[in-house]
């Protein structure tokens, strides 16, 4: 049976293939060629029911399709053929010519809406790059989306798109930055407050008869001595002398009040990558002695100042789960002690550690303090402390109140890099002061404040004629014309 009288009935492909094979005739080759494969070179995605027209560069003789009960194929010319899908999918389709060579080869897949879902997914999410691609039954989705949120709705839509027979495999990549800066908020007031009194009285008798002395809270002296009346440094003292009962007499009443106030913020920044951990210190670092054997001591740094440790780990929603530990310390000389001749230094210290979840740009508090310490004491004689008038010149009292209020606020952020000119620095606009405006105009900076700072700029190319390539090294060396690369301006 030939070609014409097939395409004059538009027979199905696979019964042209089996009327060529039957209808032509080869000669068999004298000797024997080595066997070759070939693989089909097209990608054709059809949806079921719909069909697409190839036309080929030279004619076929032959046509094959792998499975026809997926796609088939219909012939109307040598060099036309029509492809159309049956079910979902893959089967290959090769046509050959008379002289055995392919003239067409191509993977057909099928699916259900496959076609209406890329239409739809470009009408829905038009910022998004999405790919449907059917495979045995099931559609995989691939590309980027904006907002880790589009792939969840990417993959809801085209579900309903295919129905519930059809399985929807999810390779969707987010186009969200997935480095995090986080800033943190370390904010402290502490107010202390003291109060103190004391009562001191002493006599004298330059006879050498009977003295007495009260005394509290301090050392009152020798009386007579120079500052007698005024011991006791930090404190307010009234003091008095005269003669009583032939006696030197001398009190003195000591007063004192401390008010203390400290506010402390720190605000560090740190960015790092999700799944990364990174660390951040502002401070120093201070030795500690610790004795070995035989005598002998080693040094031991301890870190203090304001440092920050994070990692932090973007979630699929666009949320940030991260662990962080914020801290502020200092050094103090409370709680410092002295070892073999060295003063080891106490450190204060504000710390906190815990993992949290919040959006771009969400604040928590993840730790506070509010701490109110009252103390209240008096030192006194025993029985003569409790008489109703008397009794205040045998007691000694002091008052004490402490309050602390802490709070730690961090916010982090979803971030992209910027372009370099757009980032300012505390230093943009500073300039040394020259040695006219030090010495005479008494400055010690110069500048301007917010002027921008030297930026990297492309060196002019230089053209070089045909010809000249070999020469060019050796006459920009000569000439001393600055070659294409950065210089500062």
């Amino acid at each position: 049976m030939r070609l014409n009288s097939l395409l004059a009935h538009g027979a199905i492909g696979t019964a042209l293939a089996a009327a060529l094979a039957g209808g032509l005739a080869f000669a068999a080759p004298a000797t024997a060629a080595a066997a070759t494969t070939t693989k089909p070179g097209d990608m054709v995605t059809l949806s079921v029911g719909s069909g697409q027209l190839v036309r080929l560069t030279s004619p076929m003789s032959d046509l094959f399709v792998a499975d026809d009960k997926i796609a088939d194929v219909q012939v109307r010319s040598p060099n036309q053929l029509y492809i159309f899908a049956k079910a979902p999918g893959e089967t290959s389709v090769y046509a050959t010519s008379k002289g055995g060579q392919v003239v067409y080869s191509a993977t057909v897949r099928v699916g259900a809406n496959i076609t209406n879902v890329d239409s739809m997914l470009r009408l829905a999410m038009p910022e998004a790059a999405i790919t449907a691609t059917p495979m045995n039954g099931s559609m995989l989705l691939t590309g980027t989306v904006a907002r880790p949120s589009d792939v969840e709705e990417a993959q809801s839509l085209v579900q309903a798109f295919v129905g519930k027979d059809v399985t929807v495999m999810n390779r969707l990549r987010t186009a969200t930055p997935m480095q995090v800066n986080l800033q943190v908020r370390i904010a402290e007031v502490s107010r202390d407050f003291a109060k103190q009194i004391g009562v001191n009285l002493i006599t004298r008798d330059t006879t050498s008869g009977f003295q007495f002395g009260i005394a509290q809270g301090r050392d009152f002296g020798a009386l007579g001595g120079k500052g007698t009346l005024g011991l006791g440094a930090g404190n307010t003292n009234l003091g008095f002398a005269g003669k009583l009962f032939g006696l030197d007499v001398a009190s003195a009443l000591d007063l004192a009040e401390k008010d203390g106030f400290i506010t402390t913020l720190a605000e560090p920044n740190l960015t790092a990558l999700s799944g990364e951990t990174a660390s951040f210190l502002a401070g120093g670092e201070i030795p500690i002695p610790i004795s070995q054997a035989l005598g002998t001591i080693s040094i031991e740094y301890k870190q203090y100042g304001v440092s920050l440790s994070f990692t932090p780990t973007v979630l699929a929603d666009g949320r940030i789960s991260m662990r962080v530990r914020p801290e502020v310390s200092q050094l103090s000389t409370a709680g410092s002690v002295t070892l073999q001749g060295f003063t080891i230094p106490g450190i204060t210290t504000r710390r906190a550690e815990t993992t949290v979840e919040l959006g771009s740009g969400q604040s928590f508090m993840i730790g506070g303090l509010l701490s109110n310490n009252h103390n209240n004491s008096t030192d006194k004689a025993p029985g003569l402390g409790d008489l109703p008038i008397l009794g205040a010149l045998f007691r000694s009292n002091k008052f004490q109140r402490s309050e602390t209020e802490l709070m730690i606020v961090v916010t982090p952020y979803l971030v992209k890099p910027v372009s370099a000119s757009a980032i300012r620095l505390p230093t943009d606009g500073y300039k040394a002061p020259t040695d006219f405006e030090r010495v005479l105009g008494g400055q010690s900076f110069s500048g301007e404040s917010g002027a921008r700072r030297p930026q990297p700029t492309l060196a002019p190319p230089i053209a070089v004629p045909p010809g000249a390539v070999a020469a060019a090294p050796a006459a920009r060396a000569s000439s001393g014309d600055a070659a294409p690369g950065f210089s500062f301006k």
